[in-house]
């Protein structure tokens, strides 16, 4: 069974390109991780594949960042953010 931590929330969502804007409130970030955005009619997981900063590539992001990933489904400004750790 998986663990789930909060890790942040959703503040903006990009609808044409699929990107989430997630702010990090807890933690840290990396490629590679996966988390599972839920809010009232949001609930998906997504493999972090890539994520940026401000336009910049980056591997890792830390608490206080605010970070654009792209996601599979509709994601809605409040949404929370759950890294799940195996």
């Amino acid at each position: 069974m998986s663990d789930e931590v909060k890790i942040g929330k959703i503040t903006h969502f990009f609808g044409k390109i699929m990107v989430a804007a997630i702010e990090l409130t807890d933690g840290e970030l990396s490629v590679g991780d996966t988390i599972h955005v839920k809010g009232h009619t949001s609930d998906f997981q997504v493999t972090v594949d890539s994520m940026q900063i401000e336009g910049e590539s980056v591997e890792k992001a830390a608490e206080g960042e605010s970070v654009g990933i792209r996601v599979p489904d509709h994601a809605r400004e409040g949404d929370e953010v759950f890294l799940i750790e195996d």
